[in-house]
């Protein structure tokens, strides 16, 4: 019986394509999920999927991928750098700089091929008393408890941990020059930034179109999702991506077709009609558009990625969104690639909507 196993991994645009080889004995990797505002706000989503590769192992590139095609960030305070692939957005993982774990690599486990758990065993949460809100406003470890029978643990930093206050990050209201409410959504570098509205606008209200994407329970708030689709999970690197979906053309400052340039932002065409922007310096997931949702111009209604809102009340913004909780995006192909992750979500989700609702939530996106 061979001693080693080869796992494979990479990216939505195949630029980055690389291998590790481990000792069976290391199997399966243990996955953590951290939600904390750095890693949130570098991705996009609510937490990320990391597993520590064993001492001395690195990803080997299959050519014609190379270190090259990554674009490395680095924050002053960072105890890693973070990197992700310079074409299509994708976290690929991060590399210690701390000392006496210098090289140690993070890698994101959601772009590996076999995520079974033989390989990966997401077992635990991060830094969940960290969050805007404090403890107990809600983070991802509210909507994935467990895994199959499996409770997941949870784990904090001490106050004085200098962890705990890099993670940290307090977000204030905010209000246009007329008084009206406004949400933040920035990535971590602050290199992409812009405000949008609530759906009580005139602009929404008024248009047959754009009141599809308010929340059918109230008329305050846009609608969210929770989405597993493949494409989704190699843009960003994680299983799932939170999206909520309002007008291009109601962000201030105001946001082209094109995605870019605006700011530090970078698009990507996924495919045919589909545009994704991520930022440049940091790599956050930040916007998804398609020509489908562009009846005109004044109409073109955009996916915003949950996780650069900056909701002072906590990750999930619920005073700003309603989440759709009786099912998952695309979950056909969350239950290919992990099917117990999936299954896992769904009920998660669903028991948090009763929680908050008293029923799970379940509506068309647009319609």
């Amino acid at each position: 019986m061979a001693d080693t196993k080869t796992l494979t991994a990479q990216c939505y645009c195949k630029a980055v394509h690389f291998t590790v080889t481990l000792p069976t004995a290391s199997l399966p990797l243990k996955v953590h999920l951290c939600g904390c505002s750095i890693c949130r706000y570098t991705h996009g989503t609510l937490s990320v999927f990391h597993a520590t590769l064993p001492d001395r192992i690195a990803p080997q590139f299959v050519a014609p991928s190379s270190a090259a095609h990554l674009t490395g960030y680095r924050h002053a305070a960072a105890r890693s750098e973070r990197f992700f692939c310079s074409t299509c957005g994708c976290a690929i993982g991060d590399v210690s700089v701390e000392q006496g774990t210098e090289g140690e690599w993070n890698v994101a486990s959601s772009i590996f091929a076999d995520h079974s758990e033989a390989n990966f065993l997401i077992n635990s949460h991060c830094l969940t008393d960290c969050l805007p809100g404090g403890p107990g406003a809600g983070g991802f470890e509210q909507l994935l408890p467990r895994l199959g029978d499996r409770e997941l643990t949870v784990w904090n930093p001490a106050k004085d941990d200098s962890e705990w206050n890099m993670a940290v990050v307090e977000s204030a209201p905010e209000v246009d020059a007329e008084g009206r409410e406004r949400l933040r959504a920035q990535c971590h570098c602050g290199g992409v930034a812009f405000t949008l509205p609530r759906p009580t606008v005139p602009a929404v209200t008024d248009d047959p179109y754009l009141r599809k994407w308010i929340s059918p329970v109230d008329e305050s708030k846009w609608i969210a999702t929770l989405d597993a689709c493949n494409d989704c999970r190699l843009v960003n690197g994680t299983h799932a991506i939170p999206w909520t979906f309002v007008p291009r053309a109601l962000l201030e400052p105001p946001m082209p077709r094109a995605l870019a340039p605006y700011g530090t932002m970078k698009a990507f065409a996924s495919s045919e009609g589909v545009l994704r922007g991520f930022c440049g310096t940091c790599g956050a997931t930040v916007v998804y558009s398609c020509d489908d949702r562009v009846p005109t111009e004044a109409q073109a209604v955009i996916d915003v990625a949950v996780g650069v809102l900056r909701a002072p009340e906590g990750v999930l913004a619920e005073k700003w969104l309603t989440w759709r909780t009786g099912r998952l995006g695309w979950p056909e192909c969350g239950m290919q690639y992990d099917e117990v992750f999936t299954k896992s979500l769904e009920k998660g989700l669903a028991e948090w909507g009763e929680r908050r609702h008293g029923k799970a939530l379940d509506f068309q996106v647009g319609v």
